[in-house]
């Protein structure tokens, strides 16, 4: 077996601790063939589908993959950008300003890259990219705020595969969660206020978060909790009266039970319940993508419109808004405490690689 390296590598490269941010995926274009390709690699992760292997081999190959890419291709073509998904540009925007903000605070030792867990950029590649750079130290956050093992525990299943063929494995802490993180509360709250400044205030707030099934909390899955206590925590900043914010979950795949409320059910029935005007907001999702901008702002709109509501908003995501960076800043300092300094002086590591025989 062969052991990725550095082939740039030297003994006075500097070190550097690097902050690699990931997010769930996207395919490579609005197409059913890049669709074919980025669902397989999605819905093979056991992590996603919890069933058989072969059982479930024979239902993605033999049904899925033969009918859903097409399907998926026109929701993703109804929201692709000049610059690609909306995904992938707000993930490597928001990367870009976490380099410029953690870069004020610490100069060049941090530097910062970004990663898919499913399609690209990839995170093995990313994790090849920073250690080039001399990154012995490595934090890496996924932009999930509230914890599933579909999701996190799948970000670090892709981790510790990579570290399987690396020669020299930087040191590593993972943040598994912030579903409770004050700034991250504030900068929602902080969103959602602003956009009522501009749209005044609905009579239902929903927050909706992407569903898992619900055998997993019965498992253990602290999703369901979390979501919750997110929920909790903005209804209490944004100062409103109990009932005024409702919890809900999207997205579900299957026959199977998933997490309730259900977003569509709900939206289905809240105007015969004296709510005209709702607001969506998904404190789950970092950043806008299908099915915040599709799935949300016009499938859900239009089910809310159809069953007699009057007036329906999207909230967009935090994205890259000055905001959501300076809390992810914070989380991510709360997390480097005693990497920061000092920092191996590369200059005597030379030396002493020199005096050994080293010849760079």
């Amino acid at each position: 077996m062969t052991f990725t390296g550095s082939p740039s590598f030297s003994h006075d490269q500097p070190d550097r601790i690097g902050v690699l941010i990931t997010n769930l995926g996207t395919p490579d274009a609005p197409t059913a063939a890049a669709l074919r390709r980025y669902l397989g690699e999605f819905l093979w992760d056991p992590r996603v589908v919890e069933m058989p292997r072969p059982l479930w081999w024979l239902a993605l190959h033999a049904l899925i993959l033969r009918t859903r890419p097409r399907r998926s291709a026109r929701s993703y073509a109804s929201i692709w950008t000049e610059q690609g998904s909306p995904l992938l540009l707000h993930t490597r925007n928001q990367a870009a300003a976490l380099a410029s903000a953690l870069a004020a605070r610490h100069g060049d030792d941090v530097i910062v890259d970004f990663a898919m867990r499913y399609g690209n950029p990839p995170i093995a590649g990313a994790i090849q990219r920073l250690c080039d750079q001399g990154v012995r130290k490595l934090l890496v956050l996924p932009l999930y705020p509230q914890y599933s093992a579909s999701t996190t525990a799948s970000t670090f299943d892709a981790l510790a595969a990579d570290f399987t063929r690396r020669r020299w494995l930087p040191e590593l802490r993972f943040i598994n969660d912030y579903c409770d993180f004050a700034p991250y509360i504030d900068a929602m709250a902080e969103h959602i206020e602003s956009h009522w400044r501009t749209h005044g205030k609905p009579d239902k707030l929903v927050l909706s978060y992407h569903g898992i099934p619900e055998r997993y909390l019965h498992q253990g899955d602290p999703y369901f909790c979390q979501c919750h206590a997110t929920s909790r925590l903005v209804a209490a900043r944004l100062g409103v009266d109990e009932g005024f914010c409702l919890t809900t979950f999207q997205s579900r795949f299957g026959r199977e039970e998933w997490l309730k409320p259900y977003t569509d059910h709900s939206l289905k029935t809240l105007p015969g319940q004296g709510a005209a005007h709702v607001q969506v907001f998904c404190p789950g999702f970092s950043a806008d993508c299908l099915e915040t901008l599709e799935e949300i702002a016009v499938e859900n709109r239009d089910y809310f419109l159809a069953a007699g509501g009057q007036t329906f908003g999207y909230i967009p995501a935090l994205n890259s808004e000055a905001g959501h960076i300076e809390a992810l800043c914070q989380l991510i300092d709360s997390h480097l405490g005693g990497w920061l300094h000092p920092l191996d002086n590369q200059a005597q590591r030379h030396r002493r690689a020199a005096a050994l025989g080293a010849s760079r």
